[in-house]
């Protein structure tokens, strides 16, 4: 397994080639501000005590408090939660936000817990963490199996020991709990507004075949609004294998056939593929939207798709990025690509500081022109310095960080 944080460094180095940012800026943004790393007992169903272990890195908070959501995955280690502090401390600045980079995490497969085990256990992360979070400081929120209604018992608990009543503290919460409208599309629609700027400067067709390795909130969402808007998803997956099918598929029927079967397989409308046959689907675009590292030295050259766009965390190593970029595949980076999440987030607690409710319209009327001008600028640096779409986004964000430091 590769180490989610050297990747994110291996990254860093390559900018340095290409731009001068001083030794003494680069040497600050090798290592977080702060590491935390906490035990949280939990008193199970049957009376015994349980340690878990939690995490909250905060890696830069030059553009404002730190930012950055928390996951709940039996193989989360420090190592992650570093890496993605580092790249939510980029996506902030590409997006042009007033926030920093953070992320955190549970070592935990919740599926294991019942639902009182896993709310003890999001409040006592909160408990060990409250001295740290806050409105102006650091403001979690929902990653990988962590729930709107999760972010609710943590913003509950906050507020119970801090007496905090603004609830911008945790964002992802549920509406009537101080959330956003527009939350649970925003990184999947963030994600096609930048594919929408950047189309035909990547010589993509108005109609295009999309592969899609992910099924869960942005997988799907993803590939919903894809097909809303004239284009076909020939293939898509979830953790145990995928579906194909050259003509499009029926992602309303699909989603049907998985809630009743509990799996993709034997949809009628498809034939049966791996993950790893998904990601060699001959097609116009492959959106990784599942998990880090799946595109590796390994399988890189069998990458087929003309262009990639990154909605997952990391999913393309830095070996793999230099294969892709010698066989002229375009890559539109995972904090360029993914970075509407984040902003929905920030119009969260923007709303809560100001005690404001914004309709879903009035959402994605701020999220579009956001999003196009991120891609804009991106692809604006990538030309400048004759480079791809990931150094031209990193050095975007560098430069962005780099003036306010």
């Amino acid at each position: 397994m590769q180490n989610p944080f050297q990747n994110a460094m291996a990254q860093l180095d390559k900018i340095t080639k290409i731009k001068d940012f001083g030794e003494d800026f680069i040497l600050k943004l090798r290592q977080p501000d702060r590491d935390i790393r906490i035990s949280i007992p939990v008193k199970m169903d049957d009376g015994s005590i349980k340690i878990f272990d939690g995490y909250r890195v905060e890696y830069n908070n030059a553009l404002g408090p730190y930012k950055g959501g928390i996951r709940y995955h039996k193989d989360t280690e420090v190592n992650e939660v570093k890496a993605l502090a580092f790249w939510m401390t980029l996506k902030c600045a590409v997006a042009g936000i007033p926030m920093g980079g953070g992320k955190g995490g549970i070592t935990v497969d919740p599926k294991e817990l019942s639902k009182a085990e896993l709310e003890r256990l999001s409040r006592g992360w909160v408990r060990k963490l409250s001295d740290i979070l806050g409105p102006r400081k650091d403001v979690p929120a929902p990653d990988v199996n962590t729930t709107p209604e999760i972010m609710a018992w943590m913003s509950d608990e906050y507020a119970k020991i801090t007496k905090d009543e603004t609830r911008a503290t945790f964002t992802g919460k549920p509406l009537d709990k101080g959330g956003s409208a527009g939350r649970e599309k925003a990184t999947g629609l963030g994600g096609f507004y930048v594919f929408d700027s950047l189309r035909e400067e990547l010589g993509l067709p108005d109609k295009c075949k999309i592969a899609v390795q992910g099924f869960g909130n942005v997988g799907l969402n993803a590939a919903k609004i894809f097909i809303e808007n004239g284009h076909s998803v020939v293939a898509i997956s979830d953790s145990k294998g995928g579906i194909y099918n050259e003509q499009g598929l029926d992602i309303e029927k699909l989603s049907e056939h998985k809630k009743k079967t509990g799996s993709l397989s034997d949809f009628e409308g498809g034939k049966n593929i791996t993950n790893e046959e998904l990601l060699e689907t001959k097609c116009d675009l492959l959106v990784p939207a599942a998990f880090e590292n799946v595109i590796n030295d390994k399988n890189a050259h069998k990458i087929a798709s003309s262009a990639i766009l990154e909605l997952a965390n990391g999913p393309i190593t830095p070996e793999a990025d230099e294969i892709l970029f010698e066989k002229s595949i375009p890559v539109i980076p995972d904090i360029l690509a993914n970075s509407g999440g984040v902003t929905v987030s920030y119009f969260e607690w923007d709303q809560n500081l100001k005690g404001e409710q914004w309709s879903e319209k009035e959402v994605y009327g701020k999220l579009l022109p956001m999003m196009n001008d991120a891609a804009k600028k991106t692809y604006k640096k990538a030309k400048e310095y004759s480079t791809d779409l990931r150094r031209g986004a990193f050095i975007l964000a560098l430069e962005r960080i780099q003036e306010k430091m």
